[in-house]
């Protein structure tokens, strides 16, 4: 070991402490952090460049759960944890709060919200319920927080992804009544804006194009909703059909002695269908 003062080989041995659990990673981190000693990439780093990893952080563990990936998925948790982590110690070095901070307000939180578990309300609710009990919990806190002006949609982050920002603020909207009664009226939404989209297509206008590209995107969100899906979900799921039709198309063709820049568009759709025939016989 290098000649450290006693205070480094204090944090040197807990740093290289395999049983050194929440506590080492926190060591770890400081360490990086650390002006003097620390990793250069790391001590350059604030909240805003941290925050696309973080999210990049979050897809990951979502796809090693999607795949089944239950061995990477020991990993991923760890790189989110990891990202918890840094943005605590930026935190703490510009003293606002630190990750014991994060974990008690995350504990209250939880304790606070589920009063038919740690309280003395009953259980005897469906999951739906319990949902909306949520929703008038937060909404006394934020009362109580003296939040000014409360409207319906307020706190839905513009950070998430937009198809799921928009099941979101959707739901938020149903709690008060606006919703349709049933799925009738989304599917007649679906129809009015793809009419009004190829209004907008043959007019040859970008930005009414944009806007009801967007509004049959919302309403498409919104029937997933009532269908009880995730559409971010359903829209992975088709991806990854896509990427399997595909390469097997590749496949079929490579056998031919061919690629998709050689071929028609004609040969890749019959080997294409040749493809889910195989698919569904299976």
């Amino acid at each position: 070991m290098p000649d450290f003062t006693p205070e480094l080989k204090t944090s040197q041995k807990l740093c290289l402490d395999p049983d050194g659990g929440l506590a080492r990673l926190q060591e770890i981190m400081r360490r990086l952090r650390d002006p003097a000693s620390g990793c250069p990439w790391d001590i350059a780093q604030d909240f805003s460049t941290i925050a696309p990893y973080t999210i990049e952080e979050a897809y990951e563990v979502a796809d090693a759960i999607q795949t089944g990936n239950w061995e990477g998925l020991k990993g991923e948790l760890g790189d989110l944890l990891l990202q918890v982590v840094y943005h605590s110690q930026m935190a703490a070095e510009a003293d606002l709060f630190d990750l014991d901070a994060v974990v008690q307000a995350i504990s209250d939180k939880m304790v606070r919200r589920h009063p038919h578990v740690f309280g003395d309300e009953s259980r005897d609710k469906t999951p739906a319920q319990q949902s909306r009990d949520w929703e008038v919990i937060k909404a006394a806190e934020r009362a109580a927080e003296g939040a000014q002006n409360d409207r319906t949609l307020d706190g839905v982050a513009q950070g998430l992804p937009a198809l799921l920002r928009a099941v979101k603020l959707q739901n938020r909207a149903a709690r008060v009544g606006f919703d349709w009664p049933g799925i009738g009226g989304v599917l007649d939404k679906i129809s009015e804006e793809c009419a009004e989209l190829a209004e907008a297509q043959a007019q040859k206008t970008t930005v009414e194009i944009t806007e009801e590209f967007g509004d049959l995107m919302f309403v498409m969100a919104n029937l997933a909703r009532h269908l009880g899906l995730d559409p971010e979900a359903s829209l992975r799921a088709a991806n990854d059909k896509f990427i399997r039709r595909f390469n097997a198309v590749e496949d079929e063709l490579a056998t031919l002695g061919k690629t998709p820049s050689t071929s028609s568009l004609a040969e890749m759709d019959a080997l294409w269908d040749r493809v889910k025939a195989r698919e569904n016989i299976s």
